[in-house]
């Protein structure tokens, strides 16, 4: 893990972050386009964190904080990195940065149908509420 670097991502890691997801990151949401990541990023410059090892991206994770709750959103890593700490790294930064900025508790937006999230998160000490259902409105077409 010494060659492991985490990171804030900038305006210039937008478009390699898309080309990530699109090989990582399981499943597609309509934020997931430069404007939309670069709202984020703008918005809050700290929010979208990354895993690099020897130059190359290998996970991400947003750690988003609106004053109240703290979420995350898309933890991917690179498959030929998965099981290797990277996800367990980019976490750590997460909830590091929310103890910093007066986060109490994280919650975690993990599609059903990912079993292999479901593990990662529980590994992670992260468990699904069944009194909670998710429920969402596009705001836009």
């Amino acid at each position: 893990m010494d060659d492991l670097r985490i990171r804030a991502a900038g305006p210039e890691d937008l478009d390699a972050v898309l080309a990530f997801w699109k090989v990582a990151a399981e499943g597609t949401s309509i934020s997931d386009d430069r404007s939309g990541v670069e709202r984020l990023v703008v918005r809050d410059s700290e929010s979208l964190i990354l895993a690099e090892r020897g130059g190359d991206l290998v996970g991400t994770v947003i750690a988003g904080f609106d004053g109240w709750r703290c979420h995350l959103y898309r933890l991917a890593v690179h498959p030929d990195h998965r099981r290797q700490g990277v996800g367990a790294a980019l976490l750590a930064a997460a909830e590091e940065r929310f103890v910093r900025l007066g986060g109490r508790r994280g919650d975690a937006m993990v599609l059903d149908r990912n079993e292999l999230a479901h593990h990662a998160w529980r590994a992670a000490g992260y468990a699904p509420e069944p009194q909670w259902s998710r429920w969402v409105k596009p705001l836009t077409d």
